[in-house]
């Protein structure tokens, strides 16, 4: 053999060894690295998994009383991945359910299909609006029927009996929300919308099942985790063709915990009552202003109650209201743009959402800046003429030389004209200066305003705090607007000369600026909470806290109770001796020669002293009618609570705002015929109780098992929600 073929030979045997120890480490990785993923992969070929939804939470008021709550309802789905095997993709069987839940065959076809579904030659196709978000393997719910509805309830039964005429329908009771006070507290409550393909991308989300219903809104948004519990997974053994053989494993849901509010149920309803009424009497009374006809408008209105003491939130009323009912079952996108495009813009919270020039109850922070900055003092007396520099008085009244206590009490403007051009110039006046004092910008920001104040409430506004380097921001963005206007419009246009200043030096911060400030005009904007979280610093010592919804929770089964903790975020820099003169001049505002005396004339201030201040936020130039607003305490002396209503468009605030501050405070001390919810005007200590029953007993009660305090809350375990039969066998029953 030649020395050639030797050489072949070995490298023959060389080529075969390492074939074989590549197939012997490639099985080696196969057997013993990746084997346990093989393994789990060929056991997920023959098993399916089942989710149980668990029972979602209840929302109860500080007493325990039900604000959200669960119902059975008979829901109706179809499993649409069964219908095209049938003629003509199951329209007969689709045209036969029609006839039965009073839904259009097309309505039924657009809710079913998939948002993005692929079509027969692999094509992605994107469904039109109303389409299903969730797998497109899962049943699809397209009707909802309460289950004391005893006529629907035996026309969904004829599907029952019939099942061989409705392949991949099915009836089954399911729970999903209820609200037994209707839309009391609507905008803090929230609603459930099912999970998008985009909240499928978030970690958080990436759990639970498509078409899981999760909280969009309101106390539902901010506490889902902790209302939703967690699912139980149902584990089938499932042969070649798909048909169940059996269950390998099961876990059971756990029970969403229920939410305890610091909102009083009580209260909020008379808020909300006494909010809805006075805007339809504003609306039947005339504006005489010159600039305006026809009677106030009153477009929308917010009122909130605040415990000062802990930043607990009593009412949150906001005017209009929606009814979360039109979301239970999921909303049509209809009904939805109604919703969104309707007057007043129902959806948004004008208390957290919507900002507002608060006009004199500004003055405040006005007063405290003004003393602070050692250009005044407590026994500082200023005149009070009818105008000053071309700006007006209020209806042009004049009042002589006054001190601070009674600059509050008849609120005049021309008063804090003065002090704000005398403290702009002593930050250096038109200059941009960089670190200028800015004596009223900081000493609002100091109060809270210009930032959110951290309520357990999604989408919270911040609002605005103009000071030069706000002016300066804002002026790049409107620049080219004026620019253009001042190049379009002829010289002989008043505007056009407005329209070039402002091209040419509208980053200044003017003294006019801060004259506006001064007062809550211009560009200075806040929420109702806001300005009721500034007072309550102001009346309570100088702390400012962070506004709370939620008091705590209860476990689903009664045993465990955790209360949150309230929170500090900052104490006002404002020496005592100031709060305490401010507090006493606004003790006055109530009272003859006050601006809202003629609203509590009639007040037993005997019982419980109410001091305040009443805000005319004028709009668009005058072109709308003002912002009405008034912010109050009780009592005078060691407050309690903090009360603050606005409405828009609704004239001064002591013709509108005031009275329903008074229908409130008659609500929470039950004064002039009014039932209180609150025992001497006392909040409930503690938290409500779950018994064995399943029924709540208000505070004060016997502890559960044990009671924790923490700021963070996190998920508990339970077996059910309260009263709500969860069970197989009960569903069966309701069903037979």
């Amino acid at each position: 053999m030649s020395d050639r073929s030797r050489l072949r030979i070995v490298l023959l045997r060389v080529m075969v060894v390492s074939i074989l120890l590549t197939l012997l480490g490639r099985l080696t990785y196969m057997q013993v690295a990746e084997g346990a993923n093989y393994r789990n992969a060929a056991s997920a070929n023959r098993t399916r998994d089942v989710i149980t939804a668990p029972a979602r939470g209840q929302i109860l008021d500080d007493r325990g009383v039900a604000l959200v709550t669960n119902r059975i309802a008979l829901v109706v789905s179809v499993d649409r991945s069964e219908l095209p095997a049938k003629k003509k993709g199951g329209s007969l069987e689709l045209s036969r359910l029609s006839l039965i839940v009073g839904i259009p065959v097309a309505d039924i076809e657009r809710i079913i299909t998939p948002c993005i579904y692929s079509k027969p030659d692999g094509t992605r196709v994107k469904a039109i609006d109303g389409c299903w978000k969730g797998s497109p393997y899962q049943p699809v719910p397209i009707a909802s029927y309460r289950s004391d509805a005893l006529a629907q309830v035996r026309r969904m039964l004829k599907i029952v009996e019939q099942e061989e005429n409705f392949p991949g329908v099915s009836v089954q009771y399911e729970a999903v929300r209820d609200y037994p006070a209707k839309t009391l507290a609507a905008h803090a409550l929230g609603y459930l919308g099912p999970l998008s393909d985009t909240d499928l991308k978030q970690d958080k989300y990436k759990r639970l099942a498509p078409g899981t219903q999760i909280g969009r809104a309101g106390v539902e948004a901010v506490y889902d985790d902790q209302l939703r519990g967690q699912d139980g997974v149902r584990r089938l053994l499932v042969d070649k063709d798909g048909n169940t053989a059996g269950v390998a494993s099961e876990t059971p849901a756990i029970a969403g915990q229920n939410l305890v509010l610091s909102i009083d149920s009580g209260v909020q309803r008379a808020a909300e009552a006494a909010l809805q009424q006075q805007i339809a009497k504003t609306r039947t009374m005339p504006d005489t202003s010159k600039d305006r006809s026809g009677n106030f408008k009153a477009t929308t209105g917010a009122a909130i109650t605040v415990e000062v003491n802990t930043g607990r939130v009593v009412a949150m009323a906001s005017y209009p209201r929606y009814d979360p009912t039109d979301f239970v079952g999921g909303i049509s996108t209809k009904k939805y743009t109604e919703l969104l495009n309707a007057p007043g813009h129902p959806l948004i919270s004008n208390a957290v959402q919507g900002s507002f020039a608060p006009g004199s109850t500004f003055k405040i922070v006005s007063t405290s800046a003004a003393i602070k900055s050692g250009a005044y003092n407590l026994k500082s007396y200023i005149p009070c003429p009818s105008s000053y520099l071309g700006k007006r008085n209020f209806e042009g009244e004049s009042f002589g030389t006054l001190d601070f206590r009674e600059t509050l009490i008849r609120s005049c403007d021309t008063v804090f004209y003065q002090i704000a051009l005398n403290l702009w110039k002593r930050e250096g006046g038109r200059t941009n200066k960089a670190g200028a004092p800015e004596y009223l910008a900081n000493e609002a920001r100091d109060f809270g305003f210009g930032k959110k104040t951290g309520i357990d409430l999604p989408d919270e506004r911040a609002g605005v705090v103009p000071d030069r380097a706000w002016k300066l921001r804002y002026w790049k963005q409107v620049k080219g607007e004026y620019c253009k206007g001042a190049k379009r419009r002829p010289k002989t246009d008043p505007q056009q000369r407005v329209d070039q200043i402002y091209c040419d030096s509208g980053y200044f911060y003017e003294g006019g600026d801060a004259m506006n400030l001064a007062i809550g005009q211009g560009d200075v904007l806040v929420t109702p909470l806001q300005l009721a979280m500034a007072y309550s610093a102001m009346v309570n010592g100088g702390t400012l806290y962070k506004p709370q919804l939620a008091k705590g929770f209860v476990s689903a089964d009664g045993r465990t109770s955790t209360e949150i903790k309230k929170v500090v975020t900052g104490r006002l820099d404002v020496p005592a001796a100031v709060r305490t003169y401010i507090t006493s001049a606004l003790a006055g505002v109530t009272k003859p020669p006050g601006t809202a005396k003629g609203t509590f004339a009639d007040f037993p201030l005997g019982q419980v002293d109410v001091g305040g201040k009443t805000g005319t936020a004028e709009v668009a130039n005058n072109k709308k009618a003002p912002t009405s607003w008034f912010a109050s305490f009780a009592p005078v002396v060691h407050p309690r609570y903090v009360t603050v209503v606005m409405v828009t468009e609704g004239g001064t605030g002591g013709t509108t705002a005031a009275p329903v501050v008074k229908k409130i405070w008659d609500a929470v001390y039950g004064l002039q015929g009014a039932k209180s919810p609150l025992k001497n005007g006392a909040l409930p200590v503690g938290m409500p109780c779950v018994r064995a029953d399943g029924t709540i007993a208000s505070p004060p009660c016997i502890a559960p098992r044990t009671v924790t305090v923490s700021p963070s809350p996190s998920a508990s375990t339970g077996t059910h929600a309260l009263g709500l039969p969860w069970s197989e066998e009960a569903r069966r029953r309701q069903l037979s």
